[in-house]
């Protein structure tokens, strides 16, 4: 196989991108102007970081995380022409919703988007007796039409496929418990017919062995369809004295039955280095949200938050990380 073609789907030419530096072996490198959003994006808001983006029309659109100076998180909508100036509104999404017994959305955060159909979804942390993964669609990002909760809580990372398995829709989240740093989580495979109803649950990535991912794991990113089956990108997390520590991690699944891991890598891609990483309101994270692919070149770029406090973006060539997977693996 040709380098640069190990991805499935569409080409994206505009993707943002820089080369590797020179000197640089790291399989994944950072932004040279990280973060790309720093604080404070409008007078109310306070933080913006653990946001998700996709292409759209001729530049990309984005549901991005705020916590507004009370500490209360929003899901703003944004926009950019290249992927690194965006435009957020200082307005959160109102989602509409018939049933009045959802509670409508007051505290939302960690969104992830995905296209599935032609169709847009927004999976996020919804607050609903404990936080669950709420699910909405739109066609427009005008109107955003909230679903049904996907699942009971306590849930988080509810992240959808891009395209079905088989005939039903497929989401991976991290079931968990109570609390805002809950110190356990395995990653779980779910399927639904209708994107109401869930089921056939099944383990997908368990925490550990190895310290750097020994607490918990979640997905990040919209899972990425390759030649060599569903690449994901995932956060673990670390227990040291001075608290947590967030890293990347990768893995690739089969292609229909992503439940069953085919290799996963040993060493995290990227971890807390940067001042804007290891610094902020919540110290030592960077937490993968979004990436964007272009299937005709297999580049990357991955945008990440940043100790709970800004985005950040890197970027990496799919053949290469898949190779790095294979040989890291365990």
């Amino acid at each position: 196989m040709r380098p640069g073609t190990v991805m499935l789907g569409e080409p994206l030419p505009n993707i943002p991108w820089q080369d590797r530096p020179a000197g640089c072996r790291e399989v994944i490198w950072r932004h040279s102007e990280n973060p790309v959003i720093g604080m404070h994006p409008f007078p109310a808001g306070w933080t913006v970081y653990n946001s998700s983006v996709l292409p759209y029309g001729e530049g990309f659109i984005g549901v991005f995380r705020v916590d507004h100076r009370c500490m209360t998180p929003h899901l703003h909508l944004g926009r950019s022409r290249d992927g690194l100036r965006w435009q957020i509104e200082e307005e959160p999404i109102h989602f509409q919703s018939a049933d009045p017994d959802l509670g409508g959305v007051d505290f939302a955060y960690d969104p992830r988007l995905c296209r599935i159909e032609g169709r847009y979804y927004v999976t996020w942390c919804n607050n609903y007796h404990g936080p669950t993964i709420g699910l909405a669609w739109t066609d427009d990002f005008r109107s955003f039409h909230q679903m049904e909760n996907a699942f009971l809580p306590y849930n988080r990372n509810g992240v959808l496929f891009p395209r079905k398995i088989g005939s039903r829709y497929a989401m991976l989240s991290r079931p968990s418990g109570p609390g805002a740093a809950v110190a356990f989580g395995d990653i779980f495979y779910s399927e639904s017919p209708d994107l109401c109803y869930w089921g056939r649950h099944r383990l997908v990535l368990r925490r550990g062995p190895r310290k750097w991912e020994r607490v918990k794991v979640g997905a990040g990113p919209v899972p990425i369809e390759t030649a060599e089956g569903w690449l994901v990108i995932y956060h673990g997390v670390a227990d040291t004295c001075d608290g947590f520590v967030y890293s990347f991690g990768a893995a690739l699944l089969d292609a229909e039955q992503p439940w069953r891991v085919r290799y996963r890598c040993s060493v995290p891609l990227l971890a807390p280095e940067a001042p804007y990483e290891t610094t902020g309101f919540v110290g030592n994270v960077v937490f993968p949200v979004a990436a964007l692919a272009d299937a005709a070149t297999g580049r990357l770029a991955v945008y990440y938050g940043c100790a709970d406090s800004v985005v950040a973006l890197a970027y990496a060539r799919a053949d290469e990380l898949i190779e790095y997977i294979k040989a890291n693996a365990e």
